[in-house]
């Protein structure tokens, strides 16, 4: 959790607020206050740039308990490996991922020209984390990632990807409509929205980057992998250079391990 000031209480809204150099914005670890709160998150998010449309999808979001619930809720990263690697199904996710990988080598094939990662990456990816994009989520992005702003758990984490979800509504990426999972990654491989901001690639050439669209969102996969250190040429596996990378990906290590070996197999 970040530090937080109790140098003044908001009477009547049930939110603390953080303090710091260049920034004060409430938060709060139940619904209360959210309204008021995010009209003082709009004064935040004009400085960093958000236009109209997203400053209108900010006014629009709603509070998400299912957000709430599914952050205070998680479990399988406190599973071993194996019962990790057994509840997520990569048995399956290696099975088709071979036949995606197959389907498509000429796509693989480019990416990893382009940016050195390999297929059996970023389709392990695809698979854990959408099942190959038939399952996106359905709750809306610009509500899930601002309540998860306003929640005191993490709001610092949080809050460049609310601005960034803001920004992708600015751009036409993404509307207020727009559904992801419940903590408000969107697409094919589930990027939060500052990253999809950041290391978003058009991978299909049409001039925007769409994350429901196979080839923009494993184009961005392949190149947030490359511009977070990834070699060229080198192992992915434990100990080897390219395993922590993985992490920039996803922070708990079983995560890690499955797509290491999930990778190694799809490109047998």
């Amino acid at each position: 959790m970040a530090r937080f000031s109790v140098r003044r209480v908001v009477m009547g809204l049930g939110f603390v607020v953080a303090a710091g150099p260049a920034l004060a914005l409430g938060c709060s670890n139940t619904a209360s206050g959210f309204d008021a709160w995010k009209k003082e998150f709009a004064a935040y998010a004009k400085t960093q740039g958000v236009g109209a449309r997203g400053l209108e999808a900010l006014a629009g979001t709603r509070y998400s308990d299912a957000t709430i619930r599914a952050d205070r809720g998680q479990k399988s990263f406190k599973y071993t490996l194996e019962k990790f690697m057994q509840v997520r199904g990569t048995d399956a996710i290696i099975s088709i991922g071979r036949k995606k990988k197959a389907q498509n080598a000429a796509f693989y094939a480019g990416l990893e020209q382009r940016f050195g990662v390999p297929a059996g990456v970023l389709v392990a990816i695809h698979g854990m984390e959408t099942g190959f994009g038939s399952g996106m989520g359905d709750t809306p992005v610009v509500s899930a990632i601002v309540t998860l702003t306003f929640d005191c758990r993490r709001s610092e984490f949080f809050r460049p990807h609310a601005i960034g979800a803001l920004k992708l509504v600015d751009q036409g990426s993404i509307t207020s409509a727009t559904k992801g999972a419940k903590h408000g990654e969107l697409g094919h491989t589930q990027f939060l929205p500052g990253n999809a901001v950041t290391y978003g690639v058009d991978g299909n050439g049409d001039g925007r980057v769409d994350f429901y669209n196979f080839a923009d969102a494993l184009t961005s996969t392949a190149n947030y992998l490359r511009q977070k250190g990834w070699r060229p040429g080198a192992g992915y596996q434990q100990g080897e250079p390219n395993f922590a990378v993985l992490k920039e990906w996803n922070a708990a290590t079983v995560y890690q391990q499955s797509l290491a070996i999930m990778g190694a197999k799809i490109d047998r």
